[in-house]
């Protein structure tokens, strides 16, 4: 649906904006708008001040989107998206940052430490969600709290998880357009569903990419953070994908770059993650997890490490909390990689022209034609 401009409107960012910089909208183009200024009958839309409270406006069933526009600020709270086919619309990339501070092992409000699965800044339970134009992260300075005298380490149960995104039990067809997803360890966690990120920005260092979810990265940049306190600066993906599920992450045409600070060959593509479950004879690593992803025809800078991948603990069946699973035990592989990180990756598969054109956007997302 086109909008309505007057002679003292443009637009930005996909929106029609005002001389004075507040948005101008049609009326039918939005369901609801954050705003906290004076003026709201201007936007011919409802007006929230917070984010949940937008959602919560929207009907519980939709069957067609219900479009929540994020005007410039900081929308500082945590979300659950709980209702189908809500979408957000960032007035501007940089400036409509949806926000929120919470990590493993400070403390949360109910007096519990948060553990990372309650971190996300906003968890997705429902299908047909999108984003689009805007900023979602985790404000927690994992830097920071890392090199100060007895800060949090990734080592402690309580460390500096901190996420800025979950993909949860209930998303499916999730999609994100021209996203900034900013964090620092575990910052986007795609653990169920089908996912499809196309020109997005996901900053990190350890594990930063995680999950047991179906994601297709499509022209995005991963950028590696620096991590001085270690002589590793970091790993991109921890997949714990089931084994029953041929696509875990799929990275095609993507750059991975890094930020100042980021030593050379100190990143590995990635590790595999086992989560442990409940068995009769005990709880340790479910054998079920095997991990699955694939970078095809990625640009890497220099901090990526000439091994490509490496191995990560479990929980043993005998109980070892150092049990080893190694690259090759999971689904790891490349294609066409160049730049100056590009190498022959010491562990890992590489693929077939014709094995990577397989793992197409349409492969990986099956049914849904996004």
């Amino acid at each position: 649906m086109s909008m309505i401009l007057t002679s003292r409107r443009s637009v930005l960012g996909g929106v029609a904006v005002l001389a004075s910089g507040a948005p101008a909208l049609a009326t039918a183009r939005y369901d609801a708008v954050l705003w906290r200024g004076p003026g709201k009958g201007r936007f011919g839309a409802p007006t929230y001040t917070s984010l949940s409270a937008a959602v919560a406006a929207a009907p519980a069933y939709g069957t067609r989107p219900f479009r929540i526009l994020v005007t410039r600020g900081v929308w500082d709270e945590q979300v659950v998206i709980d209702k189908p086919f809500v979408h957000l619309v960032g007035e501007d990339r940089k400036a409509s940052i949806i926000s929120h501070l919470a990590a493993s092992g400070l403390t949360a409000p109910d007096g519990k430490r948060w553990g990372t699965f309650r971190t996300p800044t906003l968890f997705v339970r429902a299908p047909d969600f999108a984003a689009s134009n805007l900023t979602i992260q985790n404000a927690f300075d994992g830097l920071a709290e890392m090199t100060k005298p007895g800060g949090l380490h990734s080592h402690d149960g309580g460390g500096p998880q901190a996420v800025a995104l979950m993909l949860d039990k209930g998303s499916d067809r999730a999609r994100f357009t021209e996203v900034d997803l900013l964090g620092y360890q575990d910052t986007l966690f795609p653990d169920a569903g089908r996912s499809l990120f196309e020109r997005c920005l996901v900053t990190g260092s350890y594990d930063f990419i995680f999950g047991a979810g179906r994601a297709f990265f499509g022209d995005c940049e991963i950028r590696s953070r620096p991590r001085p306190v270690d002589p590793v600066d970091g790993y991109i993906v921890a997949p714990s994908t089931p084994i029953d599920q041929p696509f875990g992450f799929v990275f095609k045409g993507c750059r991975l770059t890094k930020e100042v600070g980021t030593k050379v060959h100190s990143v590995y593509l990635g590790r595999p993650w086992r989560p442990s479950s409940q068995f009769s004879d005990g709880r340790y690593g479910d054998p079920r997890f095997v991990g699955m992803t694939a970078f095809i025809d990625c640009w890497m800078d220099d901090h990526v490490a000439p091994a490509g991948w490496t191995e990560m603990w479990y929980t043993g069946r005998d109980g070892n909390p150092r049990t080893m699973l190694q690259p090759e035990d999971a689904r790891f592989s490349q294609y066409g990689a160049r730049g100056p990180g590009a190498a022959r990756f010491e562990r890992g598969r590489s693929l077939s022209a014709a094995e990577a054109a397989a793992m197409s956007k349409a492969a990986v997302l099956g049914d849904w034609r996004a």
